[in-house]
């Protein structure tokens, strides 16, 4: 898990459902080549298109930095990773995202020889409903209920998963409070991933002052790539 230990990561997560090709990544990768990002999460809720393998080829290629696979469900795995983010949506109570996805991937997950990384997924009400808690037929955390995410990842932990990862969902209205993931942060002692409805460098490193070691951005870069200075401006700050 040296991937996730070192504090204050920042990740960039790209959706390939929403690019038309390859060739529209280009001013995305130059971007992303003048940035601090530490990482690379590549996933999302469907795979509507053929981007999926050749867009973690095309990172690879262009980036010297670690892709890891953020599956949407069991088809999304691709030898040319270098890990997947193996999620158990702890927070729902749908055996489909909790052990059903995982039994249909795992051969495939075998053969691909890429790192896995056991993860307790929670989702959180992020004021608007998402394509994540949608497509898992699960209800989120209440935005408030910090009491339950902090009991919810702590099972996790006890459960032998090496991570937990608290998300609002793509494009949420409110991103996970301070108070949550300072809780969190508290009570287990694996590495903390927070995303979902981050817009801002101030919010990245408000996540990071709560006690989160990865903070994850991708709606937002999507729609301006220049929030990657001020991302790497914030990063200096610290």
């Amino acid at each position: 898990m040296d991937i996730l230990k070192t504090d204050r990561k920042l990740a960039i997560l790209i959706d390939p459902d929403k690019w038309a090709s390859i060739d529209q990544m280009t001013e995305l990768i130059h971007a992303l080549k003048q940035s601090s990002a530490d990482l690379i999460l590549v996933g999302g809720s469907l795979m509507t298109n053929d981007l999926f393998d050749k867009t973690i080829q095309y990172l690879k290629l262009n980036l010297s930095i670690p892709v890891i696979i953020f599956p949407g469900n069991g088809l999304q795995i691709s030898s040319k990773a270098d890990g997947i983010l193996l999620l158990s949506l702890i927070s729902g109570r749908n055996p489909e995202f909790l052990i059903g996805q995982h039994v249909v991937a795992a051969p495939r997950i075998a053969r691909s020889r890429i790192q896995v990384l056991p993860t307790g997924y929670i989702l959180v009400d992020g004021g608007k409903a998402t394509a994540a808690s949608y497509m898992s037929g699960t209800t989120p955390i209440p935005h408030d209920q910090v009491s339950i995410a902090v009991c919810t990842a702590m099972a996790g932990e006890q459960l032998g998963l090496q991570a937990i990862y608290l998300d609002g969902g793509s494009g949420a209205n409110n991103n996970i409070s301070a108070e949550m993931i300072e809780s969190v942060a508290k009570n287990v002692k694996i590495p903390l991933i927070v995303g979902g409805g981050i817009r801002y460098a101030n919010e990245v490193q408000e996540k990071w002052g709560a006690g989160a070691n990865v903070v994850v951005i991708g709606t937002a870069i999507e729609n301006n790539l220049s929030l990657l200075k001020d991302l790497d401006r914030a990063n200096e700050e610290l």
